[in-house]
């Protein structure tokens, strides 16, 4: 099959550093190449693919500081993705709404996986006048602010099983991995820490929407003997910072639409204790991966359960259900019935 896949352009694909979009993209598009499809990835140049990259722009824009205005360079990148359409035989986008007036004048099957937050009024007007693309959810949650879209099934993120290592033996520290941002909650993983007595270490990046965030209300807090901000790592980082923790904090106050720092920690065997929103209760299976709350009092006697968790049986239910390979094959479901409809519908 003939498949393009149209990324953000935020972050490479893979990220060098943060960025769950990307890389997902990069696993999706990865696995689609070995299982011997003709991949075609529209992505940044900075981007590393065994797929033909198209890239309309030289770096990656949160990387590249001369970068002014970003969305003219997605606007670029969709113009040359559907100038060639004719070459596809299905379109696959992970850039919301932003293709939908040009997919609605292709021929050719485009799908978008919506991989943000939908719960916002704004929307509401703009998906009601495009109701009729086709759209992928990456949890059902995802889904209730705007169930009439024309979902064409839920697919949860994939990671390559061989990605991280499983370790049998828990670390001594609790992890938090991501995003510092008021809804990330990160303030409540220092208060679960400190509460239990056990050391934070805090993985995660500063966008320059939240560095008055981080200044004013973060950086206060890690001044504290249990708390060890490391900053932002890389992927290669990642495995060793996951699978070396006692828990992950998951202390989230939004409706996530996934989570993929979720599964990952899964793949190295390390529980979570998360609050109850968005798809957390789709990922995590209650008393088995992990723990999930709705106080961080309750969080803290969460911790002292972890004890009671299997690290293998968290390993064995991300590969009974998290891998890049069910991912693909998902998604290739939803290719070959989108392009069975196009068929009938152009005889």
């Amino acid at each position: 099959m003939r498949i393009a896949q149209i990324a953000p352009l935020y972050e490479s694909v893979p990220p060098k550093y943060y960025g769950g979009t990307e890389r997902v993209v990069s696993y999706l598009t990865e696995e689609l190449v070995r299982q011997g499809h003709d991949v075609t990835l529209f992505a940044s140049g900075d981007s590393v693919t065994r797929a033909r990259l198209i890239a309309p722009c030289r770096r990656s824009l949160r990387l590249d500081k001369s970068c002014i205005d970003q969305l003219a360079h997605h606007v670029l990148q969709l113009e040359k993705a559907f100038r060639d359409a004719s070459q596809f035989d299905i379109i696959h986008s992970h850039l919301d709404y932003l293709p939908f007036p040009l997919a609605r004048r292709q021929r050719i099957p485009v799908v978008t996986t919506l991989h943000g937050r939908l719960d916002i009024p704004d929307l509401v007007p703009l998906y009601r006048e495009f109701s009729e693309m086709p759209v992928v959810s990456i949890s059902d949650a995802q889904r209730q602010p705007l169930p009439w879209l024309n979902w064409q099934g839920t697919m949860y993120h994939g990671l390559p099983e061989n990605l991280y290592t499983y370790r049998e033996k828990p670390g001594t520290y609790l992890a938090f991995l991501g995003r510092i941002s008021p809804e990330k909650r990160v303030d409540a993983a220092i208060e679960i820490a400190k509460h239990t007595g056990m050391e934070l270490k805090i993985a995660a990046k500063v966008d320059k929407v939240d560095r008055e965030y981080f200044t004013e209300v973060v950086r206060p807090l890690l001044d504290h003997p249990l708390v060890e901000y490391v900053g932002e790592i890389g992927e290669g980082e990642k495995d060793e910072f996951l699978g070396n923790a006692y828990a992950l904090l998951f202390p989230i106050d939004w409706p996530e639409p996934f989570g993929l720092v979720m599964i990952e920690a899964m793949a190295c065997g390390t529980p979570i204790i998360a609050c109850r929103q968005g798809s957390v209760s789709e990922v995590i299976q209650e008393g088995v991966t992990g723990f999930i709350c709705d106080s961080v009092e309750e969080a803290v006697r969460s911790v002292e359960r972890i004890p009671s968790l299997s690290r293998k049986e968290c390993r064995q239910i991300f590969e009974k259900r998290f891998t890049v390979r069910q991912m693909a094959q998902g998604y290739l479901a939803i290719y070959h019935r989108l392009l069975r409809r196009a068929v009938r519908f152009a005889a």
